[in-house]
């Protein structure tokens, strides 16, 4: 199938089936998807948690606002980014960057120590606004390679981000997060809108032309 096809058939469910389980290499191909987003200067800035342990998930209900899915689903995926940027921390990608295309480490530091100052300048919530922004990114193509697998799956922002920060003790790793995506399969007969037509507005109204 097309991606558009792919896009055509996925749809935010609402109820999924508990018995059954997304493997693990289709997970990882999901995984992978989003690792391979692109970033605001190649930093990443955020790291995806994998919950799959269903105690887990269910101290984490009580923060859901929909905890029938988040319960049901075999996955949750947390999206969280980092609470502040640093020199530390963008030295620390950098010299990754050139570590693996086997550069002299510092052979960017023109453009870093631009973008230090840049955030240097700026507050930790400024900070968080912008990297929670690149996370987005991630998640609709984590959504597009698991529609491509016949995977359903479910974006969320409607959660407790202070409930599942605390679970998953997002604070120490310098984290908070921002959205999550469920994944599973559709419990056909309880998932309202499987029977529903997928409703957008239409191009010449979504798109406007200069």
């Amino acid at each position: 199938m097309s991606l558009i096809e792919d896009l055509n058939w996925r749809h935010a469910v609402k109820a999924y089936d508990s018995t059954k389980k997304v493997s693990e290499e289709d997970l990882n191909k999901i995984l992978e998807s989003a690792r391979l987003a692109p970033t605001s200067s190649g930093l990443q800035p955020f790291r995806i948690i994998v919950v799959e342990n269903q105690e887990l998930k269910e101290k984490m209900v009580k923060g859901a606002l929909n905890p029938e899915v988040m319960r049901d689903c075999s996955h949750v995926l947390v999206f969280a980014a980092w609470d502040s940027y640093s020199d530390e921390k963008i030295d620390k990608v950098y010299d990754h960057h050139t570590d693996v295309r086997e550069l002299p480490r510092g052979r960017f530091s023109s453009y870093t120590d631009q973008i230090k100052q840049i955030y240097g300048a700026q507050t930790p919530e400024q900070h968080f606004a912008h990297t929670a922004r690149q996370t987005y990114i991630a998640l609709g193509l984590a959504m597009a390679q698991a529609a491509e697998l016949k995977i359903d799956s479910t974006p969320a922002e409607g959660f407790s981000n202070e409930v599942v920060d605390e679970i998953l003790d997002l604070r120490e790793l310098g984290l908070k997060s921002v959205t999550l995506l469920y994944l599973g399969y559709r419990d056909i007969e309880n998932d309202w809108l499987s029977h529903m037509k997928k409703v957008r507005i239409p191009m010449e109204e979504f798109i406007i032309r200069k």
